[in-house]
């Protein structure tokens, strides 16, 4: 089974057939300089979804360019992208680039209960008290970093997260059908 990262971040094709290039941007405009794509992964990762039956690719001519290759989903693929988003693993949900991919194609599951899982799961993370740095075991809040830069990155992390499960808990109560 191809790498679940695979598998979602081909959640372009969803939209549309593309090809190799346009697959390789789209990915890069979502994980940005964090997490960049290169050739010698994303390709040999098309081959892995093309063999198990999860992607198609037929060659179409360029305009001012040799042949390229047009990726499209398979109904396979398409099942096996819902899967997976129905499913995040943990660290899907507990790491905000990957997070964010699941985000973005989560509009794909036809089922509003299963997408409110999906963000149930992320704020739930959210809400377990956690820093960046530790003493004795225990998060350290930013008031106690007794460093202006730890501080800093840690009031940041807080007004992010703040944000980030405000909108969480609106977008389940818009998705949860109203109790009768």
């Amino acid at each position: 089974m191809p790498e679940a990262t695979e598998a979602r971040r081909v959640g372009f094709l969803a939209e549309g057939p593309l090809h190799g290039y346009e697959l390789k941007e789209r990915i890069k405009a979502l994980s940005g300089h964090v997490r960049p794509v290169s050739d010698g992964a994303l390709y040999p990762a098309i081959n892995r979804l093309a063999a198990a039956g999860l992607l198609e690719q037929h060659t179409q001519d360029g305009a001012s360019a040799a042949p390229r290759k047009v990726l499209s989903l398979t109904a396979a693929g398409r099942a096996e992208l819902l899967a997976r988003l129905r499913e995040p693993k943990a660290v899907e949900i507990s790491d905000q680039v990957r997070f964010n991919t699941v985000l973005s194609f989560l509009r794909y599951l036809p089922d509003p209960a299963e997408q409110a899982e999906v963000l149930r799961r992320r704020l739930e993370f959210l809400n377990a008290p956690s820093s960046f740095f530790y003493r004795g075991g225990e998060p350290v809040r930013a008031e106690e970093s007794g460093d202006l830069f730890r501080e800093g990155m840690l009031r940041v992390a807080r007004a992010t997260g703040a944000a980030e499960r405000a909108w969480l808990t609106e977008a389940i109560e818009t998705l949860s059908p109203a109790a009768p």
